[in-house]
């Protein structure tokens, strides 16, 4: 038979948002198939999952607060949890009651929240009287899931903070969404970088890098969500970096060239470089100082491979090798595998030494001028 709860409840309209404001015993929430937690997937980033990975130690240290107020009597959860629906919930006026049929209803998402959740979750299996606790918890019914992902990104951006690399994630697939699904308002600072749909692009060029079984990269970025990644750099940071030097008006080939091609362009480039300094480990070359480096140098030498044949992995190397022969001062080095070793001359780096390498990068990729024009470039 299936379980229905009925609960008083206050109805809430918050434009085209309908809330119930309610409470819940912890015995509702652990009723099977009640509630359900979308995590995001590191190994499948375009499945719906958004949440951020559960921290159990967090999550124990309410359950062992919760268990303790159990003799005291003092334990209180006074923040809601967030769960939602995509279906409908009737709602009794003459008594101001809902009924949450599971079978019909269930699982919610859980919005926000989580942790208390699992925590109670914990507390229960620990002590039973905590079956009997009550939450304050708001329901958001007929809410589609790109509305419930929404609504999770501005609770965790106006309100607490949210992993980097899982709001690019996020708001990478709101970019995909925005022509084609019904979406909420956003904020204007989400809405402006959803718009611009950097986050999407500069993510399209990691998951290339990362996924691709003959890249340099391949496997070596620590994706949203991750756990035990034994990647050298985070997504975040190569997104960063990508955002910054890649997607900008004077790169040549954002205009000039599909964007299946410019994923290859890039793969293409990090293969040169890797030829030339090594992909072996321990190396700092996958690391941040890497990254950083050959992101900024990225587009004044795309700007000087529009004057080559074309875009293959030996004519960039051609190229990038005359850069490494021609440089001087305090980067004189950079064209050297020791030079990118750990604890080497990279290692110790800051941005403004990055800064005034690629200067001295620039200066000689400019020292002698191949006149070969193309017609139409390969890769």
């Amino acid at each position: 038979m299936s379980k229905v709860i009925v609960r008083p409840a206050s109805l809430v309209k918050q434009g085209d948002l309908t809330l119930y404001a309610t409470s819940l015993r912890v015995s509702d929430l652990l009723i099977p198939n009640f509630y359900s937690i979308e995590r995001l997937d590191p190994e499948n980033a375009c499945e719906k999952g958004y949440q951020r990975l559960l921290n159990k130690s967090r999550a124990k240290k309410l359950a062992d607060y919760i268990v303790a107020g159990q003799e005291t009597k003092d334990a209180f959860l006074p923040t809601s949890i967030f769960i939602a629906t995509d279906k409908s919930i009737p709602f009794n006026p003459s008594n101001n009651t809902i009924e949450i049929n599971i079978a019909e209803i269930g699982p919610f998402n859980v919005v926000d929240g989580q942790h208390r959740v699992e925590g109670l979750k914990m507390a229960a299996e620990k002590d039973p009287r905590v079956m009997e606790f009550e939450v304050s918890v708001n329901i958001a019914i007929n809410l589609s899931e790109i509305a419930q992902m929404c609504h999770f990104l501005i609770v965790n951006t106006t309100q607490k903070s949210v992993e980097e690399g899982v709001a690019q994630r996020i708001r990478a697939r709101l970019t995909m969404a925005m022509d084609v699904d019904e979406t909420p308002i956003l904020p204007k600072w989400i809405l402006n970088s959803v718009q611009k749909g950097e986050d999407e692009k500069a993510l399209q060029y990691v998951d290339y890098l990362n996924n691709d079984k003959d890249s340099p990269w391949q496997n070596k970025v620590k994706m949203a969500n991750e756990e035990n990644s034994e990647g050298s750099i985070n997504q975040k940071s190569f997104v960063k970096a990508i955002k910054k030097y890649l997607l900008v008006a004077n790169n040549p080939i954002l205009s000039t060239e599909k964007e299946d091609k410019q994923h290859k362009i890039f793969l293409n480039y990090w293969k040169a470089i890797t030829n030339i300094l090594g992909d072996t480990a321990p190396t700092v070359l996958f690391k941040y100082n890497g990254v950083e480096l050959f992101c900024k140098f990225c587009v004044p030498f795309y700007n000087k491979m529009v004057n080559m044949p074309d875009y293959k992995v030996s004519t960039m190397q051609n190229l990038l090798e005359k850069v490494f022969e021609n440089v001087e001062g305090d980067a004189a080095g950079v064209g050297h595998t020791d030079f990118w070793v750990k604890s080497g001359t990279a290692s110790g780096l800051n941005t403004g030494a990055l800064s005034k390498i690629n200067s001295e990068m620039v200066k000689a990729l400019h020292k002698k001028t191949d006149s070969k024009a193309e017609s139409e470039k390969e890769v």
